[in-house]
């Protein structure tokens, strides 16, 4: 009695679902047309999120004025190819391993060179090849700090693994401070406002640590010094990590790669001006599009898209896009990206210029430098090809091979005679890689508008590749969560704990 009571309130209610999902598929036609403008990584995982959120009837446009893989790029010289932006992945880069496998990618190791430390007068630290003397020279020169400093990036890494488990479960996020705060509380917005030594400091880390070890990491890995944010910084420590890869034929290969799985058109261009346009529908209605304006060697042409996904930096030297007729206005990003100058030289070092005459036993090759005025190079460590050769290759490229000079201005004819005894080929790449750190960090929005997204807002907390990954799909994940209306996928507090109980 008290079932067949209750079948007309079910059944009605299953009705009510049914009719609220039916309207809601009415209500919201998925799109038509996405563009993404940039084929790095950012723009090319954005295309491969996307794909895989919105199904394979939406049309989606890679707009790309130079080479597909943006910052990620190799240089040629003699004959092979070496990496001349971002070179070395993690090994807890979920993304970028996925990537690897689904595209089936092959990978390769570092190959192992020592490391030496040298202030501008004195190498302050130097490798050995045997772990045992490396940590009684940590232990004697810095005491317990570089321990401590393992357990501090160790436990960085672990709060920020917490992302990919937040992803595999559709979650979103609508800024880079809700997504920070999100995996690491209120420590991880703490970071992205203090500078790496202000972090440190307050850890517990003595200045000599910090001046000698931390700041040479800082300045290989993003040409600047203690005055990073903790964020960032602490990216760049997790760099010092073992099991760092890279990809077999160059990191671009994933870019390549993303663009071919994620099915999406390849506009070679520039984009110049986005604009609103609002045009009348059959039914009566009204539907918002996004007119994008861009440049090919054909002429000046423009297409209309439901959502435009900016993935390049919003800086006058390297997007330069116009946001017509939007209020609030869209603003490009105000603060500069730094300058960095890779000099690529395929010659013999001159020892004695890092306090070495001859004969010169020089065990370390890979020289990091600390924050000194004498000192006109953050590093110079030899590079290999993209695609090894066979180790007897490697060796007896021992004493002449190429070197990557990573220096903040280019390197003049007279500074090249000092670093190096002999040389015959010189490629120089000047760009600007990465942002200008100084915190307290204003980071950009993510959402420019109702439906254009910008995935490089993350840089502004730390610039890696996986970060424009995560940044990526966040990004895929919230504009198809905005689309069709499902507020419960965006913004959730208390996320982790939420997942262990629904699981």
């Amino acid at each position: 009695m008290q079932l067949s009571a209750a079948l007309p309130s079910m059944l009605t209610g299953f009705i009510l679902c049914s009719l609220r999902a039916t309207a809601l598929q009415d209500l919201r036609h998925p799109p038509n047309r996405i563009a993404v403008v940039g084929a790095g990584i950012g723009g090319t995982s954005a295309a491969y999120f996307l794909r895989q959120k919105f199904g394979h009837h939406v049309q989606i446009d890679i707009f790309e004025k130079g080479e597909i893989g943006g910052r990620l790029s190799v240089i040629e010289m003699e004959g092979n190819h070496y990496e001349a932006g971002g070179s070395v992945i993690h090994p807890l880069n979920l993304h970028m391993k996925s990537f690897v496998k689904e595209l089936g990618l092959k990978t390769r190791l570092p190959n192992g060179d020592l490391v030496g430390i040298y202030n501008g007068d004195e190498f302050v630290f130097q490798e050995s090849e045997w772990y045992l003397i490396n940590v009684i020279k940590m232990i004697w020169n810095y005491g317990l700090n570089f321990l401590r400093m393992h357990m501090w990036v160790e436990d960085i890494l672990d709060k920020f693994m917490r992302i990919y488990r937040y992803q595999t479960f559709d979650y979103s996020f609508s800024n880079t401070e809700s997504l920070l705060h999100a995996i690491g509380g209120d420590d991880f917005i703490t970071k992205v406002n203090v500078t790496i030594d202000e972090a440190m400091q307050k850890s517990g880390f003595s200045q000599r640590f910090i001046d000698e070890i931390v700041v040479p990491a800082m300045r290989v890995n993003y040409g600047q010094g203690a005055k990073v944010n903790g964020f960032v910084g602490a990216v760049s420590l997790a760099g010092t990590d073992s099991g760092l890869w890279a990809v077999e034929g160059g990191n671009k290969l994933v870019c390549t790669g993303l663009l071919y799985a994620s099915k999406a058109q390849l506009v070679q261009g520039t984009v110049t001006s986005v604009q609103e346009k609002v045009r009348p529908t059959k039914s009566g209605n009204k539907v918002r599009l996004y007119e994008v304006n861009y440049e090919t060697d054909k002429g000046p042409t423009l297409d209309m898209y439901d959502i435009v996904i900016i993935a390049t930096p919003l800086t006058k030297e390297l997007g330069n896009i116009k946001f017509l007729g939007f209020d609030p206005p869209i603003e490009t990003v105000s603060k500069p990206y730094h300058q960095t100058v890779a000099t690529f030289v395929h010659g013999r070092i001159n020892t004695s210029f890092f306090g070495c005459p001859k004969p010169c036993q020089f065990s370390v090759s890979e020289i990091l430098t600390t924050d000194g005025p004498n000192l006109f190079i953050n590093s110079i460590g030899p590079v290999y090809p993209v695609k090894p050769g066979t180790k007897h290759e490697i060796s007896k490229a021992s004493d002449i091979k190429v070197w990557k000079v990573f220096s903040p201005e280019p390197l003049t004819d007279e500074q090249l005679r000092r670093l190096f005894e002999s040389y015959h080929a010189v490629i120089v790449k000047d760009w600007l890689a990465y942002p200008e750190y100084s915190p307290p960090e204003k980071l950009p929005p993510v959402i420019l508008h109702h439906d254009i997204y910008y995935v490089n807002s993350i840089e502004w907390a730390a610039s890696a590749m996986e970060m424009s990954a995560i940044s990526a799909k966040n990004v895929a994940l919230l504009s198809y969560h905005r689309w069709y209306g499902k507020e419960g996928q965006i913004d959730q507090e208390n996320l982790a704990e939420r997942l262990k109980s629904e699981l």
